[in-house]
């Protein structure tokens, strides 16, 4: 019988885990010709999502926990599970907050069974509203110009690895990830499976603009080499029009026409212009250098403080 886990990052998710739970439950019992396991990393947690997580494994070995030392990160997490989920026939991956509904895995097994080592959940429409929604139809805009390798837009968390995909991911030595275009990268059959993406069942967003910011940086400075050629152009283009005015001035001089100088405004507008290009290019190389700095370092993605299996 094919073995399936499903791993859900955890990080305060105590006010929709109850549901989380019961839905997974339902989506067992309603498929009965898979053994599920759904591994669920806290990581580091400061409210009840621990005790929630133990209660139910208590309740059904199902569902294992693996509790990280600390904070790490939403994909330090997901690749906590990822790995111990590495002996499964297939692994789903998705969001605690149950904005990816359990109810379309189905589809994804489907597809899996049809020939695909991969597959994507495609978000048709999406419930967010406000400054967030408008955030991320903005970085799927520009990060599909950006990147210099294609990855499919309106994709998250949210899918399926095959056995082979799986294996292949694992295999993956980065320290800043970006989980859609690694998994796109890797290669291996693919398929869509097209779903509307949800409101929060309960609580509040864990990820915060700041941790949303970095994590779009990671897909940028990780898939696109694009801001160092913007680099190169700008610094062409401002040396040509170095160039130009130079010559200008130098042709007016042969040609005996007077050049009259105020100096202070004309400097300073120059100074600052270059001066910011400067900066802003000191940090994109920083950028690429501190993740460079971190890859070097070769420490690990998390640390495990304990793991609570299911009893086979």
């Amino acid at each position: 019988m094919p073995v399936i886990a499903i791993v859900i990052p955890v990080f305060n998710e105590q006010a929709v885990l109850p549901e989380l739970c019961a839905r997974l439950v339902a989506l067992f019992e309603a498929q009965p010709d898979y053994r599920w396991r759904a591994v669920l990393v806290d990581d580091g947690s400061r409210d009840e999502s621990v005790a929630i997580i133990r209660a139910q494994n208590a309740r059904d070995p199902r569902f294992e926990l693996i509790e990280l030392s600390r904070n790490f990160g939403f994909q330090s997490a997901l690749a906590a599970g990822l790995e111990h989920a590495h002996d499964c026939d297939a692994v789903v991956t998705m969001d605690a907050d149950l904005q990816d509904p359990p109810e379309v895995i189905p589809e994804f097994v489907a597809s899996w069974r049809a020939g695909a080592e991969v597959v994507r959940a495609t978000r048709r429409s999406r419930a967010e509203t406000g400054l967030r929604r408008i955030g991320f139809d903005l970085f799927h805009a520009l990060f599909q110009r950006l990147t210099d390798f294609p990855i499919e837009p309106n994709t998250g968390t949210f899918g399926l690895l095959g056995r082979d995909a799986l294996q292949a991911y694992l295999q993956l030595p980065e320290r800043h990830r970006f989980f859609p275009g690694l998994r796109s990268w890797i290669g291996f059959p693919s398929a869509a499976v097209f779903y509307d993406r949800q409101e929060r069942a309960a609580g509040q967003p864990q990820q915060t603009f700041r941790r949303l910011l970095r994590y779009a940086l990671d897909g940028v400075f990780s898939f696109s080499h694009l801001p160092l050629r913007l680099l190169t152009y700008t610094g062409l283009f401002v040396a040509l029009i170095g160039f130009a005015i130079g010559l200008f001035f130098i042709v007016r001089r042969l040609i005996g026409v007077e050049i009259a100088f105020t100096g202070f405004t004309t400097l300073t507008t120059l100074v600052l212009f270059l001066g910011g290009i400067q900066l802003i290019g000191i940090g994109i190389l920083g950028e690429y250098l501190g993740r460079m700095y971190d890859e070097v370092k070769q420490r690990p993605l998390y640390v495990v403080k304990r793991r609570t299996a299911g009893r086979q």
